[in-house]
């Protein structure tokens, strides 16, 4: 990250590490599974058989306990609706308690959801006790309740509650939410939108906001909203099973955030970003950016793709396992980089919430990682001498070997397959990069035949662009032929290509009359250009 920040420094007014979104998952250990619903039942409460009635009676009870609360404290409770976001359908009710100071639960929706139960059948066959019944886990639709809660300390959450037997509950929190609750106790100015923040008086106040979102915190607020809101259980209930809940991080989203001073250099830099990104963010290096090895055989998706979102901004995603790097721009002059695990075994952690400050380390060095190789990626000046260097003919074993043009066509075509080496974990053979280059630029084997790419290859092992992995027969570009190929490919899409269009392109009549100011300070420009031209060749 230092990197980025000594090349952008002077243009950025903020930058700041946070936790984004955390889904955390809450179950009590002690009543997940068949036989511990059997002891609670059979040997707690001395309810033999258990049948379908007695399991329904605990979601009857917790229903009706639902329906009071709201009904009590005048929250309004309703069905989700399909197609319609549940957080846009309760902002306005949040903005309100917002305006009013108010904490606690402002709304509760009800959805039908997939969740995990209990299924009662009779065995097939007679068995001496008659009470006996066969118990086992499944998944079914029920109703799940949603209360959208104004906390002190976390500032907006949502808890889901099961409303069936084993009662799962699902919390959803933002750890911006939580920064602005510190902010707004100490006194600190601060400007946002949405879940990012624009500015603050004190930007060392808020990167120490962000250091106590710890595991303690955020289990306190949880332990007393689900003991206000989740299944009520008497004291015989609690005599004879333990049941303390625990909890699990499911998903978690860690951020690193550059707020710019102003809107005109973000965009050109997230375009070059982008396209520096689909081109070199390859097997081998997602997987030092992620911090993991680099294996043959690998789970889930491993890419790279530029996505358009319903909001209209473009997210630059790198997929890998569980995990994703997305790099996107909002409100003009704001620039994220974050990592989203659904998985954090892939990270060698433990998914328990109290082991989330080893989350926040690992994954900030991913977004530091990330950070520091966007701006290797675009700290790459055009380096004319070496441009000379590659083109003279260089020694190799007992013969001379050509130098490299960058009007040579055949190579620029081969570098940028090769740069293309995201799918290619283990490198690249020389049949896959001759049939990857045909099917990229649609030639036909008479055009350019694998004898001419193995004397390209050649070229390019001589001058040390590509080299062989091990003793194998793949290839794959080096450091220095990474960024030699980066440099030919922006000098010839970014320099060559916009300057051969305009010297080639039509030029209008004399009568014509151009539309724009633009169009008019353009061909005096050109016309100028062009007679000191001819007055160099006179």
């Amino acid at each position: 990250m230092e990197t980025f920040l000594r090349l952008f420094g002077s243009l950025l007014a903020l930058v700041y590490h946070c936790f984004d979104r955390i889904v955390i998952f809450g179950y009590l250990p002690l009543l997940t599974r068949p036989e511990h619903i059997v002891h609670f039942f059979g040997e707690v409460h001395g309810l033999r058989p258990i049948t379908k009635e007695v399991l329904r009676q605990r979601t009857d009870d917790y229903n009706r306990w639902v329906e009071a609360y709201a009904r009590n404290h005048d929250i309004a409770i309703e069905w989700a609706e399909k197609g319609v976001r549940k957080e846009d359908y309760v902002r306005p009710v949040l903005r309100r308690m917002e305006r009013n100071k108010r904490f606690g639960v402002y709304f509760i929706l009800k959805s039908m959801e997939q969740g995990s139960t209990f299924r009662v059948t009779v065995p097939k066959y007679p068995v001496d006790d008659p009470h006996y019944r066969i118990l086992s886990r499944q998944r079914s639709r029920f109703t799940h309740y949603y209360f959208y809660i104004r906390d002190e300390t976390l500032g907006p959450l949502v808890v889901c509650v099961a409303s069936f037997l084993p009662f799962y509950t699902t919390y959803y929190l933002n750890g911006h939410h939580f920064l602005a609750r510190e902010l707004e106790r100490e006194g600190v100015a601060y400007r946002s939108n949405d879940n990012s923040f624009l500015s603050t008086t004190d930007p060392a106040a808020l990167e120490a906001a962000a250091e106590r979102l710890d595991a303690a915190t955020i289990q306190k607020r949880l332990d007393y909203w689900t003991l206000w809101l989740g299944p009520q259980f008497s004291a015989q209930d609690r005599q004879g099973v333990n049941l303390r809940r625990r909890y699990s991080i499911n998903q978690i989203e860690y951020c690193l955030n550059f707020v710019f001073r102003r809107s005109f250099p973000i965009h050109k830099i997230f375009e070059r970003s982008c396209e520096l990104g689909l081109l070199r963010l390859s097997a081998d290096k997602l997987s030092q950016i992620f911090g993991w090895p680099l294996r043959k055989r690998r789970r889930g998706r491993l890419q790279t793709v530029l996505a358009k979102v319903e909001h209209g901004h473009h997210v630059l995603r790198a997929y890998s396992n569980k995990a994703t790097l997305r790099m996107y721009q909002k409100w003009t002059t704001f620039l994220r980089l974050e990592v989203l695990s659904n998985r954090l075994k892939d990270f060698g952690l433990n998914k328990g919430l109290e082991n989330l400050d080893a989350v926040r380390h690992r994954l900030r060095a991913v977004t530091d990682r990330f950070a520091a190789f966007e701006a290797e990626a675009l700290n790459t000046p055009i380096d004319f001498p070496l441009f000379q260097r590659l083109a003279l003919p260089i020694p190799h074993a007992r013969s001379r070997v050509p130098g490299i043009k960058i009007h040579d066509t055949r190579l620029l075509r081969l570098l940028e397959v090769l740069l293309h080496s995201g799918t290619q974990i283990t490198g690249w053979r020389s049949r896959q990069m001759y049939e990857a280059v045909l099917a990229a630029y649609e030639l036909n084997e008479s055009c350019y035949t694998l004898t001419q790419l193995r004397y390209d290859l050649r070229k390019l092992k001589a001058h040390g662009l590509v080299d062989r992995l091990g003793r194998t027969y793949r290839y794959r570009l080096t450091s220095k032929g990474v960024r030699v190929a980066v440099m030919f490919l922006l000098f010839h899409k970014r320099v060559c290509g916009p300057l051969a269009h305009s010297l080639f392109g039509p030029k209008p009549a004399q009568s014509a009359q151009p539309r724009t100011k633009l169009e008019v300070a353009f061909r005096k420009a050109d016309d100028s250009l062009q007679r000191f031209i001819e007055m160099l060749a006179a």
